[in-house]
């Protein structure tokens, strides 16, 4: 049940993922600015990670140290970015074309990983040639997706107030790529952080409570400088109030919590790995409910990023066998150099 649960809270993550999507895409609209939701979707998740780490984590309370803070602010600083260009990107961009985006991010998660020495880089063999050429892949359907729209193959004519912003048509459609581009580059460096952060604080909720209030903090003092529209900051709209409750408690609290519990059980890869079925949870409901119009351009986009992801995964999957074969014949061989630690991403360390 333990080695499950990893499993299954990443598969629910999409599930709200996909929501956030929604939620905070109407938000905005609505007249909402992505720093005025931002804010209040953090400091909800703040007050309620307080009471959860005042009850669960009281007793692992981390030293309250210029580096523990420094840790935590880069995190904040890291998330910030992610949820101010993921937001604006989702209003130029369709829920399709979003998610199938977020594929790029264990691409750019590799590269980073092989960067900090986190994964196994060897030329000679096939796993690396894989994951390199997976990454490549990905990039370049993430490109299509971007930069060819393409016919419409499939829409669903609305009926209901749920209908797309003006913005959202064919004239923005690369503006909003290449702000999901940039979101997943960023998210990308979100996760390694996390993992290093982690490696050395072990206390999810402790962490995420302090991230949460470093993100509302920079959303207000970015308001303050970069707009003057007072009205965004209005919940009396019941549109805006209950994105703000559900980005608060699941995107922020559930979503982002059990993702960092998951990089520290399982490794940043591990948590890429199911971005995948976010696209397909994405475009059932961006049709379905959103009335979105799924192009050509993006559905070849998705199919490409995801040929280039699964690529990725099985490069990895070949490493961890490859690793798991040698544990297995060193202690048969009753060997006396046995690997001293084996990463939850299946790497070998020896001494």
């Amino acid at each position: 049940m333990e080695n499950a649960l990893p499993y299954v809270g990443m598969v629910v993550s999409q599930f709200a993922q996909v929501g956030l999507l929604i939620v905070s895409k109407q938000a905005i609209l609505s007249g909402m600015t992505t720093f005025s939701f931002a804010f209040y979707s953090s400091a909800l998740a703040s007050l309620i990670l307080l009471t959860c780490s005042y009850l669960f984590n009281r007793s692992a309370c981390p030293q309250l140290s210029c580096n523990f803070v420094g840790c935590c602010f880069l995190i904040g600083l890291f998330g910030f970015l992610v949820q101010i260009f993921g937001y604006a990107g989702t209003l130029y961009a369709s829920a399709t074309l979003t998610s199938a985006m977020m594929n790029l991010i264990p691409g750019f998660t590799f590269v980073l990983t092989v960067i900090f020495r986190m994964e196994i880089v060897d030329r000679r063999s096939f796993s690396t040639l894989a994951k390199s050429i997976g990454t490549i892949v990905a990039i370049i359907g993430a490109l299509v997706a971007t930069l060819y729209q393409g016919p419409p193959l499939l829409s669903i004519p609305s009926h209901s107030n749920l209908t797309l912003h003006p913005l959202t048509q064919s004239s923005s459609w690369l503006l909003g790529g290449l702000l999901l581009g940039i979101d997943c580059v960023i998210s990308s460096l979100f996760i390694i952080a996390q993992a290093f952060v982690l490696k050395k604080y072990p206390v999810e909720l402790i962490i995420m409570f302090v991230y949460s209030c470093f993100v509302a903090i920079l959303s207000v003092a970015a308001s303050l400088i970069l707009e003057r529209d007072l009205s965004s900051w209005s919940l009396k709209s019941k549109t805006r109030l209950f994105a703000v409750i559900y980005a608060g408690c699941f995107g922020n609290v559930f979503q982002v919590t059990i993702g960092a519990w998951c990089v520290r059980k399982k490794g940043p890869l591990f948590v890429t790995t199911f971005h995948p079925l976010g696209v397909v949870i994405a475009t059932a409901v961006g049709v379905i409910f959103l009335h979105d119009t799924i192009y050509l351009g993006s559905l070849v986009g998705s199919v490409i990023i995801v040929i280039g992801f699964y690529s990725v995964m099985w490069g990895k999957a070949k490493e961890r066998k490859v690793v798991d074969d040698n544990v297995v014949k060193s202690l048969e061989s009753g060997s006396e150099k046995v690997p001293l630690l084996i990463t939850k991403d299946g790497n070998l360390l020896e001494d």
